[in-house]
């Protein structure tokens, strides 16, 4: 019998290991379900929201990664950092089977978007945009799902604003089935087509990383360490002098890994089955980021999750995705909380017990499409 063809559209070009992990996580549950599985891409819209700086394509990642000369890191971590940036989809996209030629209109049976901020689409980046094609529109395939997908910062309130309501209420009825990562993903779904969505864990949750794949390295040679994990320049002055008086009173190197902050012994340069390693063997973990809160819960590793209102934000997706694993303990509102947030005990098991539940309920969703597929 002829393998049902899935297409999964989602961020996988974008310069980021949780985009890369839970584009592979995704890519492999679907593998085991029987589907011979491609990436497919998408071609930006004109941006909702505009800044004179905004640029596209190449000009924004340039810029994005000369950002780190402005922070307080060592020369050597910064150059290290745009050398990671700079080499990063030759040497990782191929292990998605990622094509330099985008993937834009593919012969499919089943097409997939999500997991990611797939429909976060008033948002100043013009890589993204308000792309119909993120909703499924102008597909080929045969059947249109959403696995995990996400709203991100865009709110009800924001589609009204920009007056895209109707337009997304309609392409959100467009599809076969929907499933969604949070509840404000889950609230705009409703409200626009009047059915509740399913509720999936994202692929990193999803797939058992530290049980299926083969691709991460047993140990790494470090010492004892601990991480921050973020953007570039994330952390504020008061949380990297707090980072550094946690390391420093208990003998820890401090290293940066998906960005450079105010507090970096060493920036680490490495593919995104080593991260989750690095993780693995981490003595604690710090964090603003909804990926990096997710490396740390799989690999039982104890963290902090800074979670912040202003700015570009994260209290949405943070605060959701904590209270979901039980895990709201390791939410910290700023540098005060630091210490006892990263020495607070885990119940790793009761999360454990959450996760393998969301396991077994995304495999039997996505198991459902797939026959549902075959079947059409």
């Amino acid at each position: 019998m002829t393998k049902p063809r899935a297409g999964i559209l989602s961020m996988q070009r974008i310069y980021n290991y949780g985009s890369f992990l839970q584009a592979f996580g995704l890519k492999s549950i679907l593998e085991s379900l029987g589907c011979d599985v491609q990436f497919v891409d998408y071609e930006p819209g004109k941006c909702l929201v505009t800044s004179p700086s905004s640029k596209k394509g190449i000009a924004r990642k340039a810029e994005k990664a000369l950002e780190v000369f402005r922070y307080d890191a060592p020369l050597r971590d910064k150059l290290a950092f745009i050398r990671y940036k700079r080499t990063y989809a030759q040497r990782f996209y191929p292990l998605l089977g990622l094509t330099e030629e985008p993937n834009l209109d593919p012969d499919i049976d089943l097409l997939v978007i999500g997991s990611d901020e797939v429909f976060n689409c008033v948002q100043d980046n013009a890589n993204v945009g308000f792309t119909p094609a993120l909703f499924g529109a102008g597909s080929r395939a045969g059947r249109k799902v959403t696995y995990a997908a996400s709203f991100g910062n865009t709110t009800l309130d924001k589609l009204d604003r920009y007056g895209k309501r109707d337009e997304v209420a309609g392409y959100l009825k467009g599809f076969d089935a929907v499933s969604a990562r949070d509840a404000n993903t889950g609230a705009i779904v409703e409200s626009l087509t009047g059915e509740a969505p399913t509720f999936n864990l994202d692929p990193v949750l999803a797939y058992d990383y530290f049980g299926e794949c083969g691709l991460i390295p047993a140990e790494v040679d470090e010492g004892r360490y601990m991480i921050a994990y973020g953007y570039s320049g994330r952390l504020t002055a008061e949380e990297c002098a707090a980072v550094r008086a946690y390391a420093n009173q208990r003998g820890l190197k401090v290293l940066n890994i998906g960005g450079v902050q105010g507090v970096c012994d060493r920036f680490v340069d490495c593919s995104p089955f080593e991260v989750l390693a690095y993780f693995k063997h981490a003595e604690a973990v710090v964090t603003d980021t909804f990926h990096g809160t997710i490396f740390s819960t799989i690999s039982h590793t104890p963290f902090a999750s800074f979670v912040r209102s202003s700015g570009y934000g994260n209290s949405e997706k943070l605060i959701d995705l904590l209270s979901r694993l039980g895990l709201t303990s390791r939410a910290a509102a700023g540098a005060g909380e630091l210490v006892a947030t990263l020495d607070a005990p885990v119940d790793w098991a009761a999360t454990d017990a959450v996760v393998r539940a969301g396991r077994e309920a995304s495999r039997a969703y996505l198991k459902k499409e797939v026959s549902a597929c075959i079947r059409s």
